[in-house]
């Protein structure tokens, strides 16, 4: 006879988590786009993270939307990109800001990983992470600008590779291997769900896209969008390895801040040439 408990206990859910279950879970998690969420656990993470530059697709073409417009109206170049960085924080509550300020005390704050872990969480932003603030929101106006001035449609098209190179850097960061620095938090949901095929071929996909959508404005063009993306990513892995060795493991604090400076060196190569 079978035990009355086994015969109605729940279901567990799959160890494959949809696609639709993923992007819900990337748009969840990394924006404010209405997303309901439906499952919160390791197989949803690991396809949502996979989606991340998916978000951040959807991210820079509302980002880079009124930049174009108010170009065309007859807007100069410096507000176009002034508006084109405000909507990517709109559209994550700050959040990735806050995470590059609240990284850079932790790592300037030279305490061990525990002490730097409790100032990272303090809702105040210590001197470390005004500077990178307002270095990274300076650097990112200034670029886009330069790439506004050439034409509206080479610096819409560096508002949306910045934005998703930026959600890439943390699809990487969740990549196999990559442990978390707390037990709890969007760092611990996440650390290490990516496999790293699946990483690298995210990865790989992202870098030809990048380079196919600026052929027509021709090939220096096209490459200049692969470097970009490389450049941005080889600069992330640089910070993650930092954070991993000074926090033990990452945190939600360090993916936006992985976002934040992958964008901004994306940016200033797009602004080159």
């Amino acid at each position: 006879m079978t035990d009355s408990f086994d015969d109605h206990s729940p279901t567990p859910p799959p160890e494959r988590a949809s696609f639709p279950d993923g992007v819900r879970f990337a748009f969840g998690t990394l924006t404010v786009l209405p997303a309901r969420i439906t499952r919160w656990d390791r197989p949803a993470a690991r396809t949502g993270m996979a989606c991340a530059p998916l978000a951040g697709l959807v991210v820079g073409l509302l980002a880079a939307v009124p930049g174009a417009l108010l170009l065309v109206l007859g807007g100069g170049p410096l507000l176009a990109a002034a508006v084109t960085v405000a909507v990517p924080a709109a559209l994550t509550r700050g959040l990735h800001l806050d995470g590059l300020a609240d990284t850079a005390d932790g790592l300037g704050s030279a305490k061990p990983a525990d002490e730097a872990l409790r100032i990272m969480k303090q809702s105040d932003i210590g001197p470390f992470g005004v500077v990178a603030l307002v270095l990274a929101l300076l650097v990112q106006v200034a670029a886009l600008s330069d790439a506004y001035a050439d034409s509206w449609n080479r610096g819409a098209l560096a508002a949306v590779t910045a934005a998703v190179t930026a959600r890439l850097a943390m699809t990487l960061a969740s990549r196999e291997g990559v442990p978390p620095a707390r037990p709890e938090g969007l760092g611990a949901a996440v650390a290490g769900v990516v496999p790293r095929a699946a990483a690298a071929a995210v990865t790989a996909l992202v870098v030809v896209l990048a380079a196919a959508t600026a052929l027509p404005l021709g090939l220096p063009a096209a490459g200049r969008q692969a470097a970009a993306v490389l450049a941005a990513l080889l600069v992330a892995e640089l910070l993650l390895r930092r954070c991993v060795r000074r926090f033990d493991g990452v945190t939600g604090d360090v993916f936006g801040a992985l976002a934040e400076v992958s964008a901004t060196t994306a940016l200033i190569v797009l602004a080159l040439g």
